[in-house]
């Protein structure tokens, strides 16, 4: 197997490590323990980690170690300004092509899960987030594919920080994807932007509710939620 290969592969298992929340806050990540966890040399589980660093999942401090990034508010809150750009425009190319045999099956599985009596918090979370990978995918731009996979991976660091949803926000957000879907089946892009502004303002709002905090006020806000 070539260096890149170790070195992505590396990569790839750190970062699954931790986005599920396997490392502590406080608890330096070991190129020698993870070396031989992943059964790889220590080079390319050092130059994941500096990867990992540069992509701001960890924290690297000099003569401490490398640590999993702790999100302040002010990161929480440019992760979900990069959603907005990211995933509107997502939304409106989408709805230029389209619906995806990929999103017709989440739209499949969300009105599965809206139709039950008792809803399944994680299961809707789970369809939901394929919602969003299908999403880009159907946009037919790989560079907008790219750029999302690296925010895919911080918004999965910043869901850690907060509380789960509860079964009400939980059925509300179903209803907001089968009706960005909607608006993608009716190839409507802007309806499929505003509703995907709209989705993620909620989602934002309902989690820093959860959390006790306060959004700041921007005058970009009425925008998006316009």
């Amino acid at each position: 197997m070539s260096t890149s290969l170790h070195r992505d592969r590396a990569y790839a298992r750190i970062r699954d490590l931790v986005l599920s929340g396997e490392f502590a806050p406080d608890e330096p990540l070991s190129e020698r323990s993870l070396s031989d966890r992943l059964a790889l040399g220590r080079t390319p589980v050092r130059e994941a980690l500096s990867a990992l660093a540069r992509d701001g999942l960890l924290t690297i401090h000099p003569m401490r170690g490398t640590f999993v990034r702790q999100l302040s508010f002010d990161d929480l809150r440019e992760i979900h300004e990069l959603r907005l750009a990211l995933e509107g425009m997502a939304a409106y190319l989408a709805a230029t092509r389209g619906p995806t045999e990929g999103l017709e099956r989440c739209a499949k599985d969300l009105r599965r899960v809206r139709s039950r009596a008792a809803i399944d918090v994680e299961e809707a979370q789970q369809i939901g987030w394929t919602f969003h990978d299908e999403l880009f995918r159907a946009t037919g731009n790989d560079r907008l594919v790219q750029a999302y996979d690296n925010l895919r991976a911080q918004s999965g660091l910043a869901l850690q920080k907060m509380p789960q949803y509860s079964t009400e926000r939980t059925r509300q957000a179903v209803n907001e994807h089968l009706e960005i879907y909607a608006s993608v089946e009716a190839q409507d892009p802007d309806a499929a932007q505003q509703r995907m502004w709209r989705h993620l303002s909620s989602a934002f709002e309902a989690r820093l509710k959860a959390l006790g905090a306060v959004r700041p006020q921007t005058s970009a806000k009425g925008d998006h939620r316009s």
